[in-house]
């Protein structure tokens, strides 16, 4: 049996910035994992939409997004400014709870990838 799912590419608009992302809804979702995308990774990574379509083959949706604009990942401070970091994670989750189409989706886990950080 084909699994039936609706993906298509998103702007999560919070009022003051619009983040980019896909949004996977498969049929009979059980809940839905966020990946949160910082520096060195974007929405569009392989790694990262693969183990999303192994996610959707269990019945979670997935939604794989960028914390930052492209604008905003080009001054460095902000890829390690945990407050505006956390405060977008935050915002997404609420946007997720009202959008249309994961309205009716009530269990939310998260996969956050982190980058080592090397000083020299």
């Amino acid at each position: 049996m084909e699994l039936i799912e609706t993906t298509k590419k998103i702007e999560i608009d919070l009022g003051d910035v619009s983040l980019n992302g896909i949004l996977t809804i498969p049929e009979n979702v059980r809940g839905i994992v966020v990946f949160s995308h910082g520096s060195g990774s974007s929405h569009l990574s392989p790694r990262n939409n693969f183990v999303a379509k192994l996610i959707n083959k269990k019945r979670f949706g997935t939604l794989l997004f960028d914390l930052l604009t492209e604008k905003e990942d080009t001054v460095y401070e902000n890829r390690f400014d945990i407050v505006l970091l956390t405060e977008r994670l935050i915002r997404v989750t609420q946007w997720l709870k009202n959008n249309y189409s994961t309205l009716t989706i009530n269990d939310i886990g998260y996969f956050v990838q982190v980058q080592e950080v090397h000083q020299l």
